[in-house]
């Protein structure tokens, strides 16, 4: 059993580059092994249990499961979190959202404690990432899944982060009865329109869950606006929202925020060079 004998097992889904990149991804989680040890033979010094495990996954992996699932971890901002199939896999874009919000959080709400919201936190990524990353933040993080919540609470847990979490439904809220209380509101909601569906890829489609990727085709900026408009009641004057977005409704959404009465309005690029993130202060 060689790395490439393996990757070559993956190629009906991916090119042989990126089946060798999930394949080394792979023994990594599994085992800490590195290409080095590859090289020198480490596949050759599995037990048959090993073996075994490694052949369960490969057979997951064959039908398109993301590695991710089947490790049950995924990388980001450079820390282990856990996964499943009742989160998405945070992806690379995140981090600079993160990273985004942490450059700019002392220009934003100045001195003192930070009070951040994350809207729809999945795995908690976002709102694990800002509490172990920003000084003085104070970090609550929502979502209307009981089983994402789990998974975020072990996720802070396992990475020493002090986040407060809650179950809420953000389309149920009321705009009308709320404190002005937080420095910074960031989410990443579901946000691909039902149509896109047929161009997305197989190992998005069937495995990550549906309920925090699609919106229905008639209201693509169905949870930007719920959460910009409670975001208008919620942030302290001079506070940041923050999104992750699709790009195919950038203008739209500026054109929304604006006419809510947020100010710098600001579409940023990612690494891909795609309009993904909007920041705007209220």
């Amino acid at each position: 059993m060689t790395l490439t004998d393996l990757a070559k097992r993956l190629t009906s889904y991916y090119d042989i580059q990126e089946a060798r990149g999930i394949v080394r991804l792979l023994l990594s989680d599994l085992y800490g092994m590195s290409l080095t040890d590859v090289c020198v033979g480490a596949l050759d010094r599995l037990t048959e249990e090993q073996t075994q495990q490694i052949e369960d996954a490969m057979l997951r992996l064959e039908k398109g499961e993301p590695v991710q699932y089947v490790t049950g971890k995924a990388h980001f901002c450079d820390r282990t979190f856990l996964v499943s199939p009742s989160v998405l896999i945070p992806r690379p874009e995140t981090e600079l959202l993160c990273q985004l919000i942490a450059d700019n959080d002392q220009t934003v709400t100045g001195n003192g404690e930070i009070r951040v919201l994350d809207m729809g936190t999945g795995s908690g990524c976002i709102a694990i990432t800002l509490a172990l990353s920003m000084q003085n933040a104070s970090v609550e993080a929502w979502d209307v899944s009981a089983e994402a919540l789990n998974m975020a609470k072990s996720n802070a847990e396992s990475l020493g982060a002090s986040v407060s979490f809650e179950q809420i439904d953000i389309l149920g809220l009321d705009e009308n009865n709320v404190e002005r209380c937080y420095d910074i509101i960031v989410s990443n909601p579901p946000y691909i329109c039902n149509k896109e569906a047929a161009q997305m890829e197989h190992n998005v489609l069937d495995f990550e869950p549906h309920l925090a990727l699609f919106v229905p085709d008639e209201t693509p900026l169905l949870f930007y606006s719920a959460i910009a408009r409670f975001a208008r009641q919620a942030l302290k004057v001079g506070g940041a929202l923050y999104f992750e977005i699709n790009p195919l409704y950038a203008d739209a959404l500026c054109s929304m925020l604006s006419s809510l009465g947020f100010a710098n309005v600001t579409i940023h690029i990612d690494q891909f060079g795609k309009q993904r993130f909007i920041s705007a202060k209220l």
